[in-house]
């Protein structure tokens, strides 16, 4: 049996230590679940008794934390949980993207998460694939309204494939935009929440954010725009040559999808699927995959995510 050593970390404020353990002191029952050895707190200390390797490790862990609290102010049980699990030598960038209408601030949470938004800086056209709930679309939303806050471009363009990818609306009842309109709802609330609605009214009035379906990009060139194409695994082959090809002048494009959930008929094809095989390593295209690793909802939902893919994989073999 290893030499069992004691280590204290002094927190030095009792708020900060309040703030570290959360409410009903769920993250310290994460960080006491996953330290092997005994953690405790006394007073505005941390002391843990275990192995040395395993308290370097928990160390790391801690002072992460601490910095997060320090930065923002708050510490969610998702971030206690990534910050458990992820790769202790690379640090996430907390650099606030947006701050939201309620007046928090939006940032990646995760190194996918963080790869992502790196990506979008440095490239004109990213794709995020990935299952729900890893902010593909969210991230997206804040970095095209950062970028027009800063005048970098001058509108934002976002769209979505409607009634699956068929685009076939004329059963649907009410005009157009009646028929449309649920399908674009999961763009109009973020959008809500990121800017406030009284904000995204003005906008949408001036042309400055167009939320429409994917068929109205046809034949248009986006000039000096941010251009989101969300659920784009619903696209044919067609749709997303054309999409992709309406990039004009000082213009970005972010494509995100789920590439486990196509919604396509069996005779079609996901252009989100297709187009992996043919761009990659063009100068100024990033692929990114996010997992269930990034999910930033319940962490359930990772756990769901992660069941599923180990189902697919057993019944691949078979």
């Amino acid at each position: 049996m290893s030499e069992q050593v004691h280590r204290v970390i002094s927190v030095g404020d009792i708020v900060k230590l309040k703030t570290l353990m959360g409410p009903s002191h769920n993250n310290w029952r994460i960080l006491e679940e996953k330290f092997p050895g005994k953690i405790m707190s006394r007073g505005s200390e941390i002391h843990m008794i275990g192995e040395k390797k395993d308290i370097e490790k928990m160390v790391l862990v801690i002072e992460s934390l601490l910095e997060k609290i320090d930065i923002q102010g708050e510490l969610t049980e998702q971030e206690t949980l990534f910050t458990l699990t992820e790769d202790q030598t690379m640090p996430i960038e907390f650099e606030a993207i947006q701050i939201n209408s309620r007046g928090k601030p939006i940032r990646p949470k995760t190194p996918g998460q963080l790869q992502y938004v790196q990506a979008v800086k440095k490239n004109d056209i990213v794709f995020s694939i990935g299952p729900a709930g890893t902010g593909k679309t969210y991230l997206a939303m804040a970095m095209a309204v950062a970028a027009l806050k800063r005048k970098d471009v001058n509108r934002l363009i976002l769209c979505r494939p409607a009634v699956e990818a068929g685009e076939s609306l004329g059963f649907l009842p009410g005009d157009l935009q009646e028929k449309v309109d649920p399908y674009l709802r999961p763009l109009y609330d973020a959008l809500y929440d990121i800017l406030g609605f009284d904000i995204f009214k003005r906008y949408m009035e001036k042309g400055v954010v167009e939320v429409a379906p994917l068929a109205y990009m046809r034949g248009r060139t986006l000039d000096d725009a941010f251009v989101i194409l969300d659920e784009a695994q619903n696209t044919t082959k067609e749709q997303m040559k054309m999409f992709i090809t309406r990039l004009g002048f000082g213009s970005k494009m972010v494509i995100t999808g789920d590439i486990t959930q196509v919604d396509l008929p069996p005779d079609k094809s996901s252009g989100l699927v297709h187009i992996t095989k043919i761009l990659q390593g063009i100068e100024g295209i990033d692929f990114v995959y996010l997992t269930e690793k990034d999910v930033v909802r319940n962490p359930l939902v990772q756990k769901i995510i992660l069941a599923y893919e180990q189902y697919e994989k057993r019944n691949e073999t078979l």
